[in-house]
């Protein structure tokens, strides 16, 4: 009886260790969104892992009733396939990263969730100061997501700054993940793919803000304006988001 509770906090111990890891991702959520969608993930493999446990144990009380019972063997056998399949449910599957051109996609908060999380995942690999600005741009998504929540999506000025925020944000970082890292210090009119980067955030985090404070004003007919801007600033699609150009050579 002694071993098997110890068993029995072993293997929850495992579970619970491999759970965790899996929750943190590697990556830490910059946002409510993501953070939620995150939980949502972790939620059905906690669904499936008790399933998983559910069937091992009514297997082994079917072939305890078949074999009259299952000997100190089965039980260490038993133990071991619960560990096993608590351990494949807790690791796959991963979460996976949002496609870039899927972020603009389904409702406010589906899209600023999936922004958030394309953002941690290129996290890593930003400079500095960029990696700061993507946290305090994580932030203000989660304010504007909730604003955005109590208007008719169909008021062109929502598809503005839904482009804004699930279009061009990330268009700005991928178009410096493009630049080959060796290239990313060279540079170009006085400044280089780092330090546009980061100029590019900060000038987007600031119109974030400016648009949440006209949501907040319930200025629609300003927002619209602005909307309009942003999608003539900032382009009609990936290709031309301004602009973090690569050097010469690449």
């Amino acid at each position: 009886m002694a071993n098997e509770s110890h068993d029995h906090q072993r293997i929850m111990a495992a579970a619970g260790t491999s759970l965790a890891n899996n929750r943190a991702g590697g990556r830490r959520s910059i946002g409510k969104r993501s953070a939620e969608l995150k939980r949502q993930h972790i939620g059905k493999k906690a669904a499936r892992m008790a399933m998983a446990v559910g069937v091992v144990m009514v297997a082994a009380m079917a072939a305890g009733i078949v074999l009259d019972g299952i000997g100190f063997t089965g039980v260490m056998v038993l133990a071991l396939a619960i560990v096993a399949a608590l351990w494949f449910f807790a690791t796959f599957p991963k979460m996976k990263v949002p496609q870039l051109s899927a972020l603009n996609t389904g409702d406010v908060r589906t899209m600023v969730g999936r922004t958030e999380l394309w953002l941690e995942a290129q996290r890593p690999a930003l400079p500095a100061p960029a990696v700061q600005l993507v946290d305090q741009i994580g932030v203000q998504l989660d304010g504007l997501g909730l604003q955005l929540e109590g208007i008719d999506p169909a008021e062109p000025a929502v598809g503005e700054v839904r482009r804004l925020v699930g279009e061009h944000l990330p268009g700005m970082v991928e178009s410096w993940r493009k630049i080959p890292p060796h290239l990313r210090r060279e540079e170009r009119g006085g400044r280089n793919a780092d330090q546009q980067l980061a100029d590019g955030l900060g000038k987007i985090s600031t119109e974030i803000d400016e648009i949440t404070r006209q949501l907040a004003a319930g200025d629609l007919d300003a927002l619209a304006v602005r909307g309009r801007y942003l999608d003539y600033r900032y382009g009609e699609g990936l290709e031309a988001t301004p602009q973090i150009e690569a050097p010469k050579g690449v």
